[in-house]
C-alpha cells in the first residue's frame, strides 16, 4: 500500500465539549481476515457519536482504546464476491485508512450520486432522518407553521425544505449570521433566527404569532421548552436530537407535560433506524429535488484522517456549517 494504515481511537472519555486530545491518531497493522478490503474515503461526523462516547446512545458505547466508527464512503480495493476493485460503497467502518468489512454490511452507491459524499449527508442518514420525520411524524399541510432547531444542519435544513414543498411556512434557528443568511437565501426559509443575537422567545413570538403547528427538535433543552410553550392546537412534534445534552452528564430539565396536553399535541420520538424502508424513496425524491434546484445543502469538509478529531470537536462546539465530513 502507498501509505501506512492509521486509525483514530478514543484516548479518553471527553469531559464536556470534546477536545482533540480526547483522541489518538496512530499507525496500525494492515487489516487481516476474510471480507472486503476497502479504502476508507469519506467519514461521516455526527453529533450522536458524542452520545456513544458517553455510553448513552442506542447504538452502543465507544470505549477507551476503541476506534472511532461511523458511516463512511469506501472504495473496494480488491475484487471480492459481488464487489469489484474500484466500486464505491457505503457502510459503517472504523476511522482508518483501510479496513476489511463483511460484504453483507456494504451497500453500493447509486452511480448517479455526485459527489459520493452526499450518500452520508442529504442522501444518507441525515436525509433519511428528515424524510421519515416529515413523511411519518410531522405530516405537513398547506398553511402549517414549522419551527426547526439546528436548522442549518443537514437534517434541519432538509426538514424545512420538504415542509416548504408541502405548503408550510418555515422558521428555523441557527448560531450565526452566515448560517441564517444561507437559510433564507439558499434554503428558502421564511424566517431564520440567530439565537446568539436575539432572545429566542421574543423571536418566536414574532415569527410564529399563531403558534407552532410543527416542531422538529434536534437539540432538546431550553429550545424544546420554548417551542412547547408556543404549540398551536393540534401540533405535531418530532423529537430527534439531543445536542443540548450530548456534552454533559446532567440532562437538562424537560418541558412540562401540561404544555402537550393544553395543545392537544402529538409528540413522537424519531429513531432513523426504524425507517430504513423509506431509504430508496428518500434518495429518489431528494436527488430529484437537488437536480431541480429545489433542495439546497452544504458540506463542511475537512481533508486528512489526522484532522478528524479536530473536525469532530468543531462539530460538537457548534462551529460547523453543514454536513460535517472528513475526506481521508
Amino acid at each position: 500500500m502507498s501509505k501506512p494504515n492509521r486509525a483514530v481511537t478514543v484516548a479518553r472519555r471527553p469531559d464536556g465539549v470534546p477536545v482533540p486530545d480526547d483522541f489518538a491518531v496512530s499507525a496500525i497493522d494492515e487489516p487481516q481476515g476474510d471480507g472486503v478490503l476497502c479504502h476508507v474515503c469519506v467519514l461521516s461526523l455526527d453529533p450522536y457519536l458524542r452520545g456513544r462516547l458517553s455510553g448513552r446512545h442506542i447504538s452502543g458505547p465507544l470505549n477507551i482504546g476503541d476506534p472511532m466508527t461511523s458511516e463512511c464512503v469506501l472504495q473496494v480495493a480488491e475484487d471480492h464476491g459481488p464487489f469489484k476493485a474500484g466500486d464505491l460503497v457505503r457502510g459503517f467502518a472504523p476511522w482508518q485508512e483501510r479496513a476489511i468489512l463483511p460484504a453483507e454490511t456494504l451497500t453500493p452507491l447509486p452511480a448517479e450520486i455526485d459527489p459520493p459524499s452526499l450518500a452520508l449527508g442529504v442522501l444518507g442518514m441525515p436525509g433519511l432522518t428528515a424524510y421519515a420525520g416529515v413523511q411519518r411524524l410531522l405530516e405537513p399541510k398547506p398553511g402549517d407553521t414549522l419551527f426547526v432547531s439546528a436548522a442549518a444542519g443537514p437534517v434541519g435544513a432538509t426538514v424545512a425544505q420538504l415542509c416548504r414543498a408541502a405548503g408550510a411556512r418555515t422558521v428555523g434557528i441557527a448560531s450565526s449570521a452566515d448560517k441564517c443568511g444561507w437559510m433564507t437565501e439558499q434554503a428558502g426559509f421564511d424566517v431564520a433566527i440567530n439565537y446568539r443575537e436575539r432572545d429566542l422567545r421574543e423571536a418566536l413570538d414574532e415569527a410564529c404569532p399563531d403558534g407552532i403547528d410543527l416542531y422538529f427538535d434536534n437539540v432538546g433543552g431550553d429550545v424544546l421548552q420554548a417551542a412547547m410553550e408556543r404549540l398551536a392546537v393540534g401540533a405535531r412534534v418530532a423529537l430527534c436530537g439531543l445536542m443540548e445534552q450530548y456534552n454533559t452528564d446532567s440532562p437538562p430539565p424537560g418541558p412540562n407535560p401540561a404544555l402537550t396536553i393544553k395543545a392537544r399535541a402529538t409528540v413522537r420520538g424519531l429513531v432513523v433506524y426504524d425507517h430504513e424502508d423509506l431509504r430508496a424513496d428518500m434518495q429518489t425524491t431528494l436527488w430529484q429535488m437537488i437536480q431541480d434546484g429545489t433542495l439546497a445543502y452544504r458540506e463542511d469538509a475537512t481533508d486528512g484522517l489526522e484532522n478528524a478529531p479536530e473536525a469532530f470537536c468543531r462539530l460538537m462546539a457548534g462551529r460547523n456549517f453543514g454536513k460535517t465530513i472528513v475526506r481521508t
